[in-house]
This record gives C-alpha cells, structure tokens and sequence, in this order.
C-alpha cells in the first residue's frame, strides 16, 4: 500500500462518494444542524472523533472477535453499542467542557449514536474489505467529507437567511434546492483519478 493509493482512498470516501451530498447518508443531521455556522463546527468534530474511534473499535472487534467466532452475523448489533458508547462518551465529555456548544447541538448530539453515516463508514469498511490503515483513511476522508459539505452548506444557509428570496421559497424549499445543487457540484467531482 502506497501513499497515492491511500491519497485515492481519502479524496474518493471526501469528494468523490461524499457521505452527505452523493450517498445522501445522514442527512437528518445535515438539514437540522446546518442553520448555524458554529453548531455545524461543533457536530463535525464530533462526528470525526466518533467516527475514528468507532472504525478503530469496531474494524478490530469484527476481524479478531467476531470473524474468529463465526458470528459475523452480529456485526450490526456490535456496532450499534460501539458507537452508542462512544457518542455517550462525547456527550458526558460536551457537557462538562463545552456547555454552550452542548446546548447548542440539543437533540442532534445523542442522534450521532443513530447517524447512519457512522454505522454506514463502519459497515464500508468490512465490505471494501480494508485493513485498518485503509480504514482509518477512508473514515477521515468520509468524516472531512461530512465536515465539508456541512460546514460549506451552513455558510451558504447563513447567507440565504439575509438574502431577499421570494416568499414562496422561503424556509425549506429554498434550503431543499441548494443542496440539489451542492449535490450536483459535487457530482462533477466523479472521475477525478478515473474513481467512479
């Protein structure tokens, strides 16, 4: 494994299979988290650190405890409290050190433990069958892919919240068309290093 093959596999799980805008993974989080530039900041760095710490968990825990065992069948459940116990790790750690990022995030910090972007990066994992370097590369470019798209959405959103857009578009539609077309700006990504 070489450095332009591990480089391929950050810019293709960031830009070119981005988790929010091409998979349209977690968008719940992407819609509910995005009206403020801070709070969008806030959700991703926790969303890198739970995503990292559970692909670090859970890629070891299927390889040398469930595939041993022959129980790969319980690879969902498995995942499922690695990453709840991870996100109440966050949670507990959010609320003593920085409360006003906590209150700001409400319910959309415990929904990390049901972000399906997280149990999808852990599922793609196994599935693309990456050892735990691959792994941890594809989870940062996944989880600074996230990070991207929501942030560069929330700056977008905070302009459009100032700008005089007609009546019947505002609220929700308005929002539902731009990321239709983030969407198809990152679709012009495919095919950057012939990656589909």
């Amino acid at each position: 494994m070489n450095f332009f093959e591990l480089f391929v596999i950050f810019i293709s799980a960031m830009l070119i299979n981005n988790i929010l805008l091409i998979r349209f993974i977690a968008l719940c989080s992407f819609f509910g988290i995005s009206n403020s530039f801070k709070s969008s900041i806030g959700m991703s760095f926790a969303v890198i650190f739970v995503m990292i710490l559970a692909t670090s968990v859970s890629w070891p825990v299927y390889h040398f405890l469930l595939l041993p065992l022959k129980i790969e069948f319980l690879r969902t459940v498995s995942f499922i409290l690695i990453i709840a116990s991870l996100v109440q790790f966050v949670e507990l750690f959010m609320k003593k050190y920085f409360i006003p990022l906590y209150h700001a995030l409400g319910i959309y910090l415990p929904l990390i433990t049901t972000n399906c972007a997280i149990l999808a990066v852990a599922f793609l994992n196994i599935d693309y069958n990456y050892n735990f370097l691959e792994a941890i590369v594809y989870t940062l470019g996944v989880s600074f892919g996230y990070t991207f798209a929501i942030v560069l959405f929330a700056s977008i959103r905070e302009r459009i919240d100032i700008a005089p857009v007609p009546e019947f578009l505002k609220g929700y539609p308005i929002i539902f068309f731009t990321a239709a077309l983030m969407a198809l700006a990152f679709m012009g990504f495919a095919g950057l290093f012939g990656i589909h």
